[in-house]
């Protein structure tokens, strides 16, 4: 298979896990179990290396491979690209790591967000094979020939019957008995969660839209409702938790809660050591509640206290 194919091989895949096949079972038996569409069965065909038809059975006690996403909790300073060097093998496939967790190859992960991991599913092409049948088979769209062809490393080098390629998967949602398999196995565990985190996150931005329309129709008690409610989702991005406790001070402030309005205030900084407190963007209610003492960020360091007589300050600075 030369360089490229043991290159490809070295690639770390997603997570997956074993099934032992039972007597009486079939592949399409085990794909609508644990992916709920039998389609699904050429995946586990192409996973393990099989040459089944639809619906034969296969020899108990014989131990698959199932197939299924990684996860990761993003951490300050990763990249799409370090990311896909460590996960997905390389890190040129940053793009197809950014499109699976629908964002732009240009818009980096935030610190705390949870991402999936593509499964990278070994392929050994057949005789009638090509990138436009492939990408169809596997991802859904002939369209995506060109996402294999850049994944693979292809450039000018054309398929060749019994070479190896990488398609990365990102469409493998597991039913609950798929899910309560791979737990058994230890899957979830080693994939961070198994979506979990993921799936709140998506749900919060799915909901920050109307937070932040309540907000500025004047729905304040609305708002705090709302946010309080999706903070309570946990395991959210560090940003998110910015945005819901910026949102959650502007109602406060409107409500005069001011004690509410500067706890919200210290949760938003320690969220976002980068906020600004702009007098021109922010209202004085809302600089007022930032600037009391019981607003300082958690992590902010303590005052110096000041020196006991004046000559002991030293010279101006």
């Amino acid at each position: 298979m030369g360089a490229l194919a043991a290159a490809m091989l070295s690639a770390s895949a997603a997570a997956a896990f074993p099934h032992v096949v039972r007597p009486g079972e079939t592949l399409a038996q085990i794909a609508e179990r644990t992916y709920g569409r039998v389609q699904m069965e050429q995946v586990l065909v192409a996973a393990n290396a099989l040459d089944a038809g639809a619906g034969v059975p296969i020899m108990p006690g014989l131990r698959l491979e199932i197939p299924a996403l990684g996860h990761h909790r993003v951490t300050a300073g990763e990249t799409w690209a370090s990311l896909a060097e460590r996960m997905l093998g390389a890190a040129d496939r940053s793009d197809v790591l950014a499109l699976a967790n629908d964002t732009m190859p240009w818009i980096e992960p935030t610190d705390g967000q949870e991402i999936i991991i593509p499964y990278n599913l070994r392929y050994v092409v057949g005789q009638n094979d090509n990138l436009l049948t492939i990408a169809y088979r596997f991802m859904g769209k002939r369209d995506n020939a060109w996402m294999l062809h850049k994944y693979n490393h292809l450039k000018k080098n054309p398929l060749r019957r019994g070479m190896v390629i990488l398609v990365p998967l990102t469409d493998l949602p597991l039913t609950p008995e798929g899910k309560a398999e791979a737990a058994s196995a230890g899957a979830l565990v080693r994939s961070e969660g198994a979506g979990r985190a993921r799936e709140a996150q998506r749900r919060v931005d799915a909901e920050l839209p109307q937070l932040a329309s309540d907000v500025r129709s004047g729905r304040y008690i609305d708002a705090v409702a709302r946010a309080n409610r999706l903070l309570g989702y946990g395991d959210l991005a560090r940003m998110q938790v910015a945005t819901l406790h910026r949102h959650l001070l502007e109602a406060y402030a409107a409500l005069d809660a001011t004690g509410l309005a500067e706890t919200a205030c210290a949760a938003w900084r320690e969220a976002d050591p980068t906020v600004q407190l702009d007098p021109i963007d922010l209202s004085p209610k809302i600089v007022r509640a930032c600037t009391a003492p019981s607003a300082l960020p958690l992590s902010a360091p303590p005052p110096e206290p000041a020196p006991a007589n004046p000559a002991d300050a030293g010279p101006p600075r």
